[in-house]
């Protein structure tokens, strides 16, 4: 009986030996692995980070723009969208367009036609209660942005902003 105990005491040892492996050679092993696939992938290990951080550079300063030219709009006044048995309401807007360039004016002009088509399209389809508070106006704002893009191509219009609106 006493082999039988020596040979169960040994394989005690031998569990708690790899356990100690595990734990203080496999572990510290994978950390370092992870640590440094970590780091490789964030970027740090490139051997030429200027020249990342002078392109991150160029692209920002590309993108950053001053106030751009402001173009007036003649003024709009448009009937609109009346259910049955609803009073007729009508919209007198004034509008400043938003352009990156001075130069894309004339584009504008020639394209003023086809612009106001497609606002007066587009307003005279409001309804009353579409026009009531921000998220309303905001709507109307987007959509009038989007109208003009289209029709001026390519030249970008930035925003389109109300210097007057009234609905009576």
């Amino acid at each position: 009986m006493s082999d039988m105990d020596e040979s169960g005491v040994t394989g005690a040892t031998d569990k708690k030996s790899s356990k100690k492996i595990v734990l203080f050679v496999v572990v510290p092993l994978l950390l370092l692995i992870a640590v440094g696939a970590g780091v490789y992938f964030s970027g740090m290990l490139d051997s030429e980070p200027d020249k990342k951080a002078e392109a991150v550079n160029e692209n920002t300063s590309t993108e950053v723009e001053g106030p751009g030219h402001y173009f007036e709009i003649d003024e709009l006044i448009v009937t609109l969208s009346a259910g049955p048995g609803q009073k007729q309401s009508f919209l007198k807007m004034r509008i400043n367009l938003e352009l990156k360039r001075a130069a894309d004016q004339a584009r504008i002009e020639q394209v003023m036609p086809r612009i106001i088509d497609n606002f007066q399209v587009f307003l005279r389809e409001l309804r009353l209660e579409e026009l009531q508070g921000s998220h309303g106006l905001y709507r109307v704002k987007e959509e009038l942005l989007a109208r003009v893009n289209a029709a001026a191509h390519p030249v970008k219009v930035k925003d389109v902003l109300f210097k007057e609106m009234l609905v009576q």
